[in-house]
């Protein structure tokens, strides 16, 4: 089911600020080549994920599910000068592709890409973050959150995508594994009296998470 109609998607385009040529490239490649395309972020998610990253001015950045490197790339939009981004992908080749990307970018180093299973990986970083986001697999969705809560800071945001999950999640029988897994993640932050949050319906979902 696609939520937001196409047509109000263009004319959100039309009317947000242009990408970078970098980011417009990884886009237009990604789209072009990549047989699951439909996982990257749009152009106007993208663009309020790099507001979200001005507004918040973070030292240090998580995120899960790196995919061919355009959230990542937004993301570091508002790192402070001295600010780190590390984000994990367990698909080598969508990581190769996105260092490739990083390389080229301002931000070469100060993103730290890392290759292999996020629960392993993010428990081994012993960091302390501003900011996270997931965007890898459902089903460890509840898990990625229980694993990074403790290290955010008080007062630090963890964005989560794709709550709404395709509009499966709006059904009255929710069926499949991901539709299932979301919808436990999104009654898992409702019923934490850890965080506020506000789910947003951009494109599939985005869950805006403050640490109290």
């Amino acid at each position: 089911m696609q939520l937001v109609h196409q047509k109000a998607e263009l004319y959100a385009e039309q009317f947000s600020s242009p990408l970078d040529e970098l980011r417009e490239r990884v886009t237009a490649n990604t789209i072009a080549n990549h047989p699951h395309a439909h996982m990257l972020s749009s152009r106007t998610q993208g663009k309020l994920l790099q507001f979200i990253s001005c507004m918040v001015n973070p030292l240090k950045i998580l995120e899960i599910g790196t995919f061919t490197g355009f959230s990542a790339l937004c993301l570091c939009e508002g790192l402070q000068p001295h600010g780190v981004l590390h984000t994990v992908e367990l698909r080598r080749e969508d990581a190769a592709t996105a260092q490739a990307y990083f390389t080229e970018s301002p931000y070469a180093n100060r993103i730290k890409l890392h290759v292999g299973d996020a629960n392993e990986i993010v428990k081994a970083l012993e960091e302390e973050w501003d900011m996270v986001f997931i965007d890898a697999d459902k089903v460890n969705y509840i898990n990625y959150y229980e694993l990074t809560l403790p290290a955010l800071k008080q007062g630090g945001w963890l964005i989560a995508d794709n709550v709404l999950f395709h509009g499966q999640v709006l059904e009255e029988q929710i069926t499949g594994k991901n539709a299932l897994a979301i919808h436990a993640f999104n009654e898992h932050i409702k019923n934490d009296p850890r965080v506020e949050h506000v789910m947003l319906t951009i494109r599939d979902g985005l869950m805006l998470i403050k640490k109290i």
